[in-house]
This record gives C-alpha cells, sequence and structure tokens, in this order.
C-alpha cells in the first residue's frame, strides 16, 4: 500500500528519477516554458517553486544549494538574476501547468509547464524606468 507516499516512481531508478527532476527544472529555468506529460510536469513544479523559494532567500548559502540541485550554472545565475526578483510579490503559485490535450503516439497527457511571471518583465520595468528618468535631466 502507499498510504502517505507523494512522488511518483515514473517506472524508473532513483538516481534516473532524480536525473528527470533535475532536467526538467533546469530546462524550465532556461527555456522559460516546456512541453512534458503531465504527471512529470506535476512532480516538477514541486522541485521548481522550491528552487525559486530558495533563490528568494538570496545570499551565498542559498546560491550553492541551489547549484547542487542544478545541472548548470548558467540556470542558477538565471534563477538568482531573472527569475526570483520577477516572483517577489509572490506567497507561492510560480508556475503554471496548460493541459494540450493527448499524445498522437501513445495518447499521454500533455502540457506545457511555465512560469506564472514573465522573467523578462522584470528586465523591461527597469529600462522603462530608466528613461523616465532620464528625461527629466535633459530639460
Amino acid at each position: 500500500m502507499r498510504h502517505q507516499r507523494v512522488m511518483k516512481k515514473f517506472g524508473r531508478s532513483t538516481a534516473h528519477r532524480k536525473a528527470l527532476m533535475k532536467s526538467l527544472v533546469t530546462n524550465l529555468i532556461l527555456a522559460e516554458s516546456i512541453r512534458t506529460t503531465l504527471p512529470k510536469a506535476k512532480e516538477a513544479r514541486k522541485d521548481a517553486e522550491k528552487m525559486v523559494t530558495i533563490a528568494r532567500k538570496g545570499g551565498l548559502a542559498a546560491r550553492r544549494l541551489a547549484a547542487s540541485r542544478l545541472q548548470q550554472p548558467k540556470a542558477v545565475q538565471k534563477l538568482f538574476d531573472k527569475i526570483a526578483p520577477a516572483m517577489e510579490g509572490r506567497n507561492g503559485g510560480y508556475t503554471r501547468i496548460i493541459k494540450l490535450g493527448a499524445r498522437k503516439g501513445d495518447a499521454a497527457p500533455m502540457c506545457i509547464l511555465q512560469w506564472v511571471t514573465a522573467p523578462e518583465a522584470v528586465d523591461a520595468a527597469p529600462a522603462a524606468e530608466a528613461t523616465a528618468e532620464e528625461a527629466p535631466k535633459a530639460e
């Protein structure tokens, strides 16, 4: 019986399953949106939201913890520099799952896993503020 067992096994060994989740979260951070099966997205969402919570704390210890859980240094940098600041006002619920329907080959339920707030919105806001501040100085 599976009483109080929350993780799905996906028919993989422990190491394979952990590598799969690391890969999904790393690619979600780098690409900002991934297309995968619904059960994998639901499991990856748990890890991705924990990574954002770690990144919002900031600091060296949090950065090292994130680096140990992600596969690429670029992903750690993007998580701390773009994604965490974009999620600053939220108390959780950093990702969304959009269902796409069944895959043609095996009828697996497919979905898109993406961030709720686009990280580029954070980059665009300071640029707009900078141009607004420069205009009064020119007059």
